[in-house]
């Protein structure tokens, strides 16, 4: 199943790179399909990091990512390593784009392979809702962002 959505966002490239990028302590509070106890960095360095993410949801969603960007492409890509929800050639990929009159468009392209039954419900939900609402999440998110000192 594979979800593809664009967004616009008041953000320059670089800060939304940043935003996605950024495996602080913070990133739980910005991205709101990520909780702190599913959270863990287990690694990391210039234009990768490797990290455990999910959340509570349907009784506990994770996957174990290797993350790898490009700031000078402006791109951002996500591989699933492990999961307990997703299978092998699970990603996300970003590609950022300046706005002529400022911000960036963000061409979001999200790939989903269910593993197990909890997997597949999921991605049938995803691929019904799943537009919407991860463009929605993606939006708060980087409304967290901007609104931040």
């Amino acid at each position: 199943m594979t979800v593809h959505f664009k967004l616009k966002s008041p953000l320059a490239p670089g800060a939304v790179l940043a935003a996605l990028t950024d495996f602080g302590p913070r990133r739980s509070e910005v991205w709101p399909n990520i909780d702190s106890a599913h959270f863990k960095v287990h690694g990391q360095g210039p234009g990768w990091a490797e990290v455990t993410e999910g959340n509570s949801i349907a009784g506990g969603v994770w996957e174990r990512e290797r993350y790898t960007w490009d700031a000078a492409a402006h791109t951002v890509a996500i591989e699933t390593l492990d999961s307990n929800t997703w299978g092998p050639g699970s990603r996300w990929d970003y590609r950022l784009t300046a706005g002529s009159s400022g911000g960036t468009t963000i061409d979001v392209t999200v790939v989903r392979k269910g593993k197990g039954w909890k997997g597949r419900m999921i991605g049938i939900a995803l691929s019904l809702v799943g537009t919407q609402m991860l463009r929605t999440q993606m939006e708060r998110a980087l409304a967290r962002v901007k609104s931040s000192p």
